[in-house]
């Protein structure tokens, strides 16, 4: 008797799209299924030498597929640094092939830090540190490839501790950058009296290390209790009328459950006009980690929501057009005293946003400077407390909310949420990478994708060069005073 044939079966998972991705052993650069399983994503992929890898996405499928609608057009930048030879990820600079340009340039001034952090994604510690005039060159370039440019952030290492960090501002602001960035863990702000009150004159927005709001975060992320040297350093910000974005890097069974509170705490404090949220990126040091679990955008978004009271909802977070809009999210919240209303509520910005769909634009007499101060605002080179982001916000918002008429006022009211995933060697996607618009400038005149920089190599590359430079040059110096004038 003749046996039935076997019963074919579903697979599952649904299969979502093919891209590029790196071996996270070896970073070859390889192909990568991006597939959808009990309503979470997962990128999938082999590398010939070393097997297949898997690691999660986004924990809400429907949240990250429903995010593709709102891309947009990419704008081009005036000038590329490098040519295509072998392909995204291997020829940034940017090269021709990238499809956006920078809104958000960072110059990593050193590789030193007065911390040791358990998790570092710059691998902070011995290399080098940049001169005042490399980073006037850096600043020019930037400027070359830009026109007008919108952000630049001093980070890396530890940019305070740098003993030309404040000139370093002082030649951004000479060139006109529209904005100009700290990136720090507070310490020095907390306990330098001079320091303060250089940063107090230059008044840059200081982009603020916060995990939580207990020590065993900080012992668990940053290696030593830090909770009061944080609070001292935000309270001496207030005095000083300097503006501070906390920025918390969230990790799995660490501060999952204190995104809501981080959020309730920025809204009280004086110096706090925002947060920014960063499931931690998994390159340089960082403490062990299961790549099926790691922390995704739409993980940070359900905390919010369910730690908050009823404060927000889902929808006041929308995905942010002028990078890959999976790649972040942004809200803002109009402040008055204890009531707090997220701007989704206040105008349609699905309609605005949307680009891809066939919905049409709203014809209201400002219909094109609401779209176009909301694209501002849905950017990374959106920088919360400042009066060009609140003028954005006041005309985004026409004659829905009762706005102060003093714009130096309406800043302090305006409060921005942005929750960032940046990627890693399980989750890189070169589709990603390629329409990213925030870059690391180097010396030697390149903007490389922030993501491609510190996932692909170039991040190792560049610190050697500069390192083996430094050590040289110190080296002729040393000889040249053993030597007798001519």
């Amino acid at each position: 008797m003749t046996s039935p044939p076997p019963a074919k079966r579903d697979a599952d998972f649904i299969f979502h799209e093919l891209t590029r991705s790196i071996c996270p052993d070896c970073k070859a650069v390889i192909d990568a299924q991006i597939i959808i399983r009990n309503n979470k994503v997962y990128m999938r992929k082999r590398c010939p030498a070393h097997g297949w890898f898997e690691g999660i996405i986004s924990s809400d499928a429907e949240m990250y597929v429903g995010s593709v609608r709102f891309n947009k057009p990419g704008t081009i930048p005036l000038d590329f640094s490098t040519e295509v030879k072998n392909g995204c990820p291997l020829d940034c600079g940017l090269c021709p092939e990238h499809k956006q340009h920078i809104c958000l340039a960072l110059i990593e001034v050193n590789t030193a830090c007065n911390l040791n952090c358990p998790v570092c994604f710059a691998n902070a510690g011995i290399g080098y540190s940049l001169t005042l005039a490399q980073v006037e060159s850096m600043l020019d370039r930037f400027v070359e490839i830009e026109g007008d440019p919108e952000v630049i952030q001093f980070s890396g290492g530890e940019p305070t501790i740098h003993p030309q960090l404040p000139e370093m501002i002082q030649a951004a602001k000479d060139r006109g950058i529209r904005q100009v960035m700290i990136n720090t863990n507070g310490v020095r702000l907390a306990r330098d009296d001079r320091f303060l009150a250089q940063m107090a004159a230059l008044d840059p927005v200081v982009y603020f290390q916060f995990d939580g709001l207990r020590e065993e975060t900080y012992l668990a992320i940053r290696g030593e209790p830090l909770l009061d040297i944080k609070m001292l350093a935000l309270a001496r910000l207030a005095d000083a009328g300097l503006s501070a974005v906390l920025v918390a890097a969230i990790e799995r069974n660490v501060n999952t459950d204190e995104v809501g509170a981080i959020v309730e705490f920025g809204l009280r404090h004086p110096a706090v006009r925002g947060v920014v949220f960063q499931p931690v990126t998994h390159v340089g040091r960082h403490i062990p980690f299961d790549p099926m679990t790691r922390v995704t955008i739409p993980d940070v978004i359900h905390g919010i929501v369910d730690q908050t009271a009823g404060r927000f909802v889902l929808e006041d977070f929308v995905p942010v057009p002028c990078c890959f809009p999976t790649c972040q999210v942004n809200s803002y919240l109009f402040v008055d005293g204890d009531t707090v209303t997220p701007l989704p509520r206040l105008l349609d910005i699905d309609r605005y946003l949307d680009y891809i769909t066939n919905r049409a634009i709203p014809q209201l007499p400002n219909a094109a400077d609401v779209q176009q101060a909301l694209e501002g605002l849905w950017s990374a080179s959106a920088v919360a407390g400042t009066e060009h982001t609140a003028g954005q916000f006041e005309c985004a918002c026409g004659p829905g909310l009762d706005l102060p008429q003093d714009l130096n006022h309406l800043k302090d009211h305006v409060f921005q949420i942005a929750i960032k995933d940046f990627l890693d060697a399980y989750t890189f996607n070169v589709k990603q990478v390629m329409k990213c618009c925030v870059g690391i400038l180097t010396p030697d005149g390149r903007a490389i994708p922030f993501c491609a920089y510190n996932s692909v190599g170039y991040r190792e590359q560049i610190r050697e060069q500069l390192t083996m430079e430094q050590g040289r040059q110190k080296i002729t110096a040393i000889s040249n005073q053993g030597k007798a004038p001519a």
